[in-house]
Order: structure tokens, then C-alpha cells, then sequence
């Protein structure tokens, strides 16, 4: 398997990568089938309507037919990449319409933005960001904030899209169980709906290097999930109980509460006052 090349060129119209391959065709509103090994996906979307408001249909469609969490991401990608012809316009449509779908609290993941964006303090390091949605709207409000991920492609894609939505951050490509930043060297650190994508022993790691290179605060949000939603890639489960033990084993003071999923906020004793 490779990386998907989220931007390279291709035939207008059809997208295949692996063994996804997704056509835009006019008259089949959405039709995703599994024919032996292969995903194949049909649909007619419009400009309009490609964003954050499609991961529900996507998702559902995916529970439908079994789709692993990369055949859900290579769909996605198809669904963009078919819809309008050029790459970065294709994208940075994707990108518009997702933003604002966050921001006007249409999208399912909006409160989760909306209740992270308030608890930042300072300058932010955002882990996990995949396509980059919460960095992109704290550096529109302001915010001196980096994005990261493991993923090169996303990063790629992130810095390729925000010019052409008039704004700029930082990016960086890592493990977030092995962050390369100095102690204390960022106010708030975030990892939004990044645990449940990770073993116990790696996310008691990240947590150790957020806590490490933040100055004052982290902020971790999490599905509540009686079982894992294998299409988005989630391996564990999580509960009040579970939070509240991870905050117990930081040693610093925390806070724990829910609100669309679980919330744990973890205040460093050493922070400075920022001003």
C-alpha cells in the first residue's frame, strides 16, 4: 500500500488508487458495492456538495459494505477528486465547504471544534490533524498554531490548500508519541479524536510528550464509543472511567467532562501566567 497523492493528475472523472475506484456518474445519487476485493463507488455530487457533511453518508455506506479505514479515506479522496476536475480547485472547495459546515455547527464535528477552540490558552500544537480542519480555524482566528500528523500527504495538502483560503500555518510531519519539540516550548498542546486511534501504551505516550512540550495546557477530546468504528480507524474504546484514569496518571491537575464524547483537560503545575 502506499500513501495516497491526494493532488497528483488523473482523468476527469475517475479515481482509483488500490483497490478503490470511484466515478462520478450522472443519475446514481450514491452507490458504493464491494465486487470481489474491489470498492467500486458511483455518485453525481455537486460542487456544493462535497465537505464535512458527507462523512455521515460516507460513513454509514461504509459500515454497510465493510470498508477498512484506508478504503474509507481512498473513497473520500475519489469522491472529492471526481467531483471537479482540477486538484487544488477540488480541494480547496472541499476545504471551504468543510469550514464552513464547522463553523456554522452543521457538521456532526462541530461542537467538538467549537469546546476545543475555547480551551486553548496562547500558541497551539495541534496532534493528529489529518486534513487540518482545527489548526486552519484557529490560524483564521489568529492563532500562532502548527498542524502535524504522521501522514506526509495530508500535511502536503493542508499547506497546498490554506493560501487559496487566505491564511497560512505552520506544519510538521511526526509520531505523536515522539514529538521534535523542546520542553515548554508551546502553550497548549490538543489531540482532538486522536486516542481512540492508538494502543494504551502509545496514548499514554502522547500524552507524555504533549505534557512535556506544553507550557500550560492539554487538551484531549474522545468518542464515548461502546464499540470501535473500525472505518475511521479507531482501535479503543473509551468511557468516563477510562479519561479519568489517564488524567490520574499524568500527576497533574485535571478536569474530565463530557460533551459530544469525552473531554480531558490537563493544566501543568509549573505553567507560566500568560499575559
Amino acid at each position: 500500500m502506499t500513501e495516497i497523492d491526494a493532488l497528483a493528475p488523473g482523468p476527469d472523472g475517475v479515481w482509483a488508487h488500490d483497490n478503490v475506484v470511484v466515478r462520478h456518474n450522472p443519475g446514481l445519487r450514491f452507490d458504493a458495492v464491494r465486487a470481489g476485493s474491489t470498492v467500486q463507488v458511483n455518485h453525481c455530487l455537486a460542487a456544493g456538495e462535497i465537505g464535512e457533511g458527507l462523512v455521515p453518508l460516507i460513513t454509514e455506506q461504509a459500515r454497510h459494505i465493510g470498508l477498512s479505514q484506508r478504503e474509507f479515506e481512498h473513497l473520500l479522496v475519489g469522491i472529492v477528486r471526481t467531483t471537479i476536475s482540477d486538484p487544488v480547485e477540488a480541494w480547496t472547495t472541499y476545504y471551504r465547504n468543510s469550514l464552513y459546515d464547522l463553523l456554522s455547527g452543521r457538521a456532526v464535528f462541530a461542537p467538538v471544534h467549537q469546546r476545543a477552540a475555547a480551551s486553548i490558552r496562547g500558541s497551539v500544537l495541534d496532534l493528529g490533524s489529518c486534513f487540518g480542519f482545527f489548526p486552519l480555524r484557529l490560524a483564521m482566528q489568529g492563532c500562532s498554531v502548527t498542524a502535524t500528523d504522521q501522514s506526509a500527504g495530508t500535511m502536503d495538502l493542508l499547506a497546498t490548500v490554506a493560501p487559496h483560503l487566505g491564511t497560512r500555518l505552520d506544519t510538521a510531519v511526526f509520531d505523536a508519541a515522539r514529538i521534535p519539540f523542546d520542553d515548554n516550548s508551546v502553550d497548549t498542546v490538543t489531540a482532538l479524536h486522536l486516542l481512540e486511534h492508538v494502543d494504551a501504551e502509545t496514548g499514554s505516550a502522547i500524552v507524555a510528550e504533549a505534557l512535556r512540550v506544553a507550557r500550560c495546557r492539554v487538551v484531549i477530546a474522545v468518542p464515548f464509543e461502546t464499540e470501535t468504528t473500525v472505518c475511521h480507524g479507531h482501535i479503543r474504546t473509551f468511557d468516563e472511567t477510562a479519561l479519568a484514569e489517564l488524567g490520574r496518571s499524568t500527576g497533574e491537575p485535571f478536569e474530565t467532562s463530557t460533551y459530544h464524547g469525552g473531554w480531558l483537560v490537563i493544566d501543568k503545575t509549573t505553567a507560566p501566567q500568560l499575559v
